[in-house]
């Protein structure tokens, strides 16, 4: 765990960018490996600001014949329920294009990231993150069941040609690509109303294209989730074994080199039960795990994950469980310091 360093899973609740940078590289900076803009701004509930793309779309609109998605977390509490859409009659969904908007905040935040770094802010060397969601996040969240299929590769195009203006725009050196694998998970757990017979296939195959697209000189990894839209798991994991048979079989279709993993810890496991899965992990040597075992405000629980995990894994880095976006902003200070306590007693 000691050489493995800090990973930062994507969204900070902070005003903007180089507050997101000075605040992470002044009290991180010697465990980071690639530091994340925050996804501030509209990002900061992770897709939500790609419904709304959505459904100011002139080809989408809302299905009536569509039952809405009831969202509920872990606890059975209702976050939100959301009308769903599609494509409207005689749209040909082949020739839709969508605008996500990930390349401009990408190039954006990039040009933050090289002024700070020619500052001393950013340590030489430290990679800059760009987290980008699947096709299949905003498709299970937000599109009719009519549409789904139709939609997938339609937004497969437009997320690709989003990391293509990223790949264009920043230097490849400076580059480290996130997937961030929600949905997926979620289907795993079964936990939408529909589910394909050939899930898994589906899904190992999408996992697989999005990694091909990103060049061997740029940085890859994956995030592996149970959503956290009020701070909190849609799906508590019983252990890490489901995310040990998606980590598998996403390294099995990888046709390139991964460079990292990242998997949830809840805060209550410190239990050799949720851990013990994680032996049949089969990574590539070259790849590097982060645990996302760091919650705020339980330092001893965060050593007492930790070293549970050890006992399974013995070499891994250290992250919170989800991404900070939806986390009181109070908090923030509280979590970046429990990172670096946590490195500095290891």
């Amino acid at each position: 765990m000691n050489n493995k360093g800090v990973h930062l899973v994507g969204s900070v609740a902070m005003e903007n960018a180089e507050q997101v940078f000075r605040a992470l590289c002044g009290e991180l900076g010697p465990w980071l490996k690639r530091v994340p803009d925050g996804e501030t701004g509209k990002r900061y509930h992770w897709i939500y600001w790609q419904r709304q793309m959505l459904l100011d779309h002139p080809d989408m609109e809302i299905d009536p014949e569509a039952e809405p998605l009831m969202l509920y977390q872990w606890d059975g509490k209702l976050v939100r329920k959301t009308e769903l859409v599609r494509f409207r009659p005689g749209v040909d969904p082949a020739k839709v294009t969508f605008e996500t908007g990930y390349g401009a905040a990408a190039l954006e935040s990039y040009q933050t990231f090289r002024a700070l770094r020619e500052e001393g802010v950013i340590p030489p060397g430290v990679r800059f993150q760009v987290s980008l969601p699947t096709p299949m996040a905003s498709g299970f969240m937000y599109v009719s069941p009519n549409s789904l299929d139709d939609y997938l590769p339609a937004y497969e195009r437009a997320l690709l040609a989003a990391l293509g203006e990223i790949l264009a725009g920043i230097a490849h050196e400076d580059l480290s690509i996130q997937w961030d694998v929600c949905q997926e998970v979620l289907i795993f757990e079964d936990y939408f109303p529909q589910r394909p017979a050939d899930y898994k296939e589906q899904i190992f195959a999408e996992l697989a294209r999005l990694g091909a697209a990103v060049p061997e000189d740029v940085e890859l990894g994956y995030h592996l989730c149970y959503g956290s839209p009020k701070d909190e798991h849609l799906v508590m994991p019983k252990d890490t074994g489901l995310l040990v048979e998606i980590a598998n079989g996403l390294a099995g279709r990888l046709e390139r080199r991964l460079d990292f993993l990242h998997l949830p810890v809840p805060r209550d496991r410190t239990d050799a039960d949720y851990f013990a899965p994680l032996r049949q992990l089969a990574l590539p040597a070259a790849a590097t795990l982060y645990l996302g075992l760091i919650h705020h405000g339980d330092h001893d629980g965060d050593l007492a994950r930790a070293a549970r995990a050890r006992e399974v894994v013995p070499d891994f880095g250290i992250a919170s469980e989800c991404g900070w976006g939806r986390t009181d902003p109070e908090l923030v200070p509280g979590l970046i310091a429990a990172h670096r306590s946590v490195m500095e007693e290891a």
